[in-house]
């Protein structure tokens, strides 16, 4: 079942998993390769950050300067984290329009498709490159399925997803849906 959380409070519960997968990075990992093809953790980490304050500039809205994913990865997401929050929380920021690559659209529109998949997503990627549960919630994975159906073959775009992989007969449903986006479970 698709989620009828709001915008804003399905953005804070999925960015407080990947809080909890962020903080629990062991020391010794925070250099070690993630499911990305050539990324560490870290570089997982400062993607994210990177991506969600590139979205805001697209409604001319940023994220105040804070610390650096490379130096802090762990306070560098949650400065992040907490400044989308209070432009989501806010609904005049949230209904921004832009001319994305789907058409005219909003804002709280994109956080909610593609953005919340990036959460969950990226959230097993760290998760694995961490030696940490990876386990998606059924809900999640709802919603990353309804996501892939969505964007099609615009998730395999060059710096988006890989190919998709192929999986055995008897592969659970969270190894079928990240084979989908090209991660081996």
């Amino acid at each position: 079942m698709i989620t009828t959380e709001s915008t804003p409070d399905l953005y804070r519960r999925l960015a407080a998993a990947l809080t909890d997968h962020i903080e629990a990075v062991p020391v010794d990992r925070w250099d070690a390769p993630s499911p990305c093809d050539g990324w560490t953790t870290r570089d997982v980490v400062a993607h994210i950050v990177d991506t969600q304050a590139q979205i805001v500039g697209v409604v001319g809205l940023s994220i105040p300067d804070g610390p650096s994913a490379t130096d802090d990865p762990v306070a560098a997401w949650r400065h992040t984290r907490d400044a989308v929050q209070a432009i989501l929380d806010d609904p005049a920021k949230a209904s921004l329009e832009y001319d994305g690559h789907f058409g005219r659209t909003d804002l709280a529109t994109t956080m909610r498709t593609f953005y919340c998949f990036d959460l969950v997503v990226h959230g097993w990627d760290i998760a694995r490159a961490a030696g940490l549960d990876e386990t998606i919630p059924d809900g999640d994975l709802d919603m990353l399925d309804a996501v892939v159906a969505q964007l099609g073959d615009s998730l395999h775009m060059d710096g988006v997803c890989g190919p998709a992989l192929d999986v055995t007969a008897d592969a659970d449903r969270q190894a079928r849906t990240l084979a989908s986006l090209g991660r081996r479970a």
